[in-house]
């Protein structure tokens, strides 16, 4: 049985490029996908869902995007916030690479790529957002969100979505108990069976 999965840091499965036809902050576009990454066909209900709020992205400054698969949320985040810098990590070379060319495609200068640990120490975030990796348990997750969601800079926001069957409302109540001093975590949204969570600095 394979062990490829999209969490994989190099997918097993060969690469085998694709186009699909999307839409990238409502305009359409043509990206590039490959098996072995998170969604490979389509942009997927909870991003979508998530993208809702995209009104929301910071204008300016640095915004991250965790677990950036082929780049939808990077991608979308970069058009609507072309002064800002988005850093889109994951642990997937592939998905690197794929998001990389797909930004340089659609003329997105803004999008930066890079595995986690090759982030600056020091970087704040003005924004996060993410369709984090639920399939990874419990416990990595909770390691990923306590990495990155304190690193908001004071009065930033980080937007997340989460299927509901899959833990969000637990989630929830972890990131309410978890969350340093000064932040706070609400229900900003239901839609599709997804929950979206806003998980603020107030310092």
């Amino acid at each position: 049985m394979s062990s490829d999965h999209y969490f994989s840091e190099a997918p097993d499965s060969k690469y085998k490029p694709k186009e699909i036809h999307v839409v990238i902050d409502g305009k359409p576009a043509v990206v590039t996908t490959s098996g072995g990454i998170f969604s490979p066909d389509h942009i997927d209900q909870g991003t979508l869902v998530l993208l809702e709020h995209l009104d929301e992205a910071p204008p300016s400054g640095n915004i991250l995007d965790i677990g950036c698969g082929w780049g939808p949320i990077a991608l979308s985040l970069a058009s609507r916030s072309p002064n800002a810098t988005v850093w889109a990590i994951d642990i997937n070379q592939r998905s690197l690479d794929l998001t990389a060319a797909n930004a340089a495609r659609l003329g997105l200068k803004n999008v930066k790529t890079a595995r986690p640990e090759d982030l600056p120490e020091d970087l704040k975030f003005s924004g996060i957002w993410s369709n984090p990796p639920i399939r990874v348990g419990k416990d990595a997750l909770h390691e990923i969100l306590s990495t990155w969601l304190p690193r908001l800079s004071e009065s930033a926001e980080g937007y997340l979505v989460v299927q509901k069957h899959l833990g969000a409302d637990s989630l929830q109540r972890w990131l309410e108990s978890e969350m340093p001093e000064g932040f706070s975590t609400i229900r900003v949204d239901t839609a599709k069976g997804f929950r979206v969570f806003r998980v603020k600095n107030r310092v």
